[in-house]
């Protein structure tokens, strides 16, 4: 089967195509250190069989903190913490990047910063200084990774995050260099992309989570994904994964609930075929994948080279294994999202369906 073939990226090898995609776990401190559940998590998660796990979204600075929980990699306190975490994936043989986030207007403080403050009085609009800082908080959050012992990074483009808002029409609408053509809205995405990649070097896995549309009338779309995708192919990322939809899209959010019939799983694959097309770079497809023949017939017919879950493996953390052994069997999430209400209340993430 592709499914168990071994795949890279960069010069990265994994031994499968299957990728643990990032998810908010909350189970970190206060101050965003990984607990030791989270690294029991890990565990579980490599002897499951993935074959690269990315990291829970882990944020470049504090007032990019969206969650509870939530994983911080803004200050080097957080190494010690962090090499713990790596160590334990590699000691049981497996691979994990580090996903790097600010939230932007989505983050839990008073005043949050993003591309825009235009109809919501709350946010405030982003001065250059603050664009530069942010950058070089990407930059330094990266080097922190990479000397945590991960095997590579993701910067999170999706899901109307920071960089997603700077790439979305409804979420920027500067007047400057940074606002109005798609040219404009990606140049934050091309700054931070840069700085990364000139503090990790270019034999270090960089890849993104990528929007290939809002799903939002007026939002970022299809069109200009594959333009974007495109551009960050030509200046060298190393793998895509695609996504889509933000928090406002409704039912077409990332989180679509009541997958339970093989014709609505990886509802992201038609945007990913698009996307692959225009790209050299290996592409990932997360989104509602929960049958190994529906993973199969996407990396037998070339629209990915890699698929990701996330949801299924909060229930499953064997799955992958489970599949190697019965090619029928089909993940047993419902997609409730009745996983986040524990991470809330309980300080973790998971299943709730007895």
């Amino acid at each position: 089967m592709f499914l168990f073939k071994e795949g890279s990226m960069n010069r990265l090898r994994l031994k499968n195509r299957i990728v643990r995609s990032a998810t908010w776990e909350g189970m970190c401190t206060p101050e965003g250190e990984a607990s030791r559940r989270l690294l029991e998590l890990y565990r579980e998660l490599v002897k499951g069989g993935v074959g690269l796990i990315i990291s829970g979204y882990s944020y470049v600075r504090a007032d990019g903190k969206q969650m509870p929980g939530k994983m911080g990699i803004d200050n080097d306190s957080l190494i010690p913490a962090l090499q713990k975490l790596t160590d334990v994936v590699h000691d049981h043989g497996g691979r994990v990047f580090c996903q790097l986030v600010h939230a932007g207007g989505l983050a839990a403080t008073d005043a949050p910063l993003a591309p825009s403050a235009k109809d919501a009085t709350s946010l405030r609009a982003m001065h250059q200084h603050d664009i530069d800082e942010l950058v070089a908080a990407f930059a330094a959050a990266a080097k922190r990774a990479q000397e945590s012992g991960f095997d590579g990074l993701q910067l999170h483009g999706a899901h109307g995050y920071l960089i997603n808002q700077f790439l979305s029409p409804l979420t920027n609408r500067r007047q400057d260099n940074y606002g109005g053509s798609l040219e404009n809205r990606t140049r934050f995405l091309r700054e931070v992309y840069q700085a990364v990649r000139r503090e990790v070097g270019n034999d270090y896995p960089v890849t993104i989570k990528l929007t290939a549309a809002d799903n939002i009338d007026g939002g970022f779309t299809l069109e200009e994904a594959v333009i974007v995708a495109g551009q960050l192919d030509a200046w060298g990322i190393d793998a895509i994964e695609v996504s889509s939809g933000t928090a406002a899209a409704g039912a077409l959010s990332p989180v679509r609930q009541l997958i339970d019939r093989p014709e609505q799983e990886a509802y992201n694959a038609d945007y990913a075929r698009a996307i692959k097309q225009a790209v050299k770079a290996p592409v990932m497809v997360v989104g509602g994948i929960r049958s190994p023949a529906i993973a199969e017939e996407l990396l037998k017919g070339g629209a990915v080279d890699f698929v990701a879950l996330s949801r299924p493996l909060i229930r499953e953390p064997d799955l992958v294994n489970r599949w190697q052994a019965d090619a029928t069997h089909r993940a047993t999430c419902i997609s409730c999202n009745g996983c986040f209400r524990p991470g809330l209340k309980e300080g973790g993430i998971r299943c709730i369906v007895v």
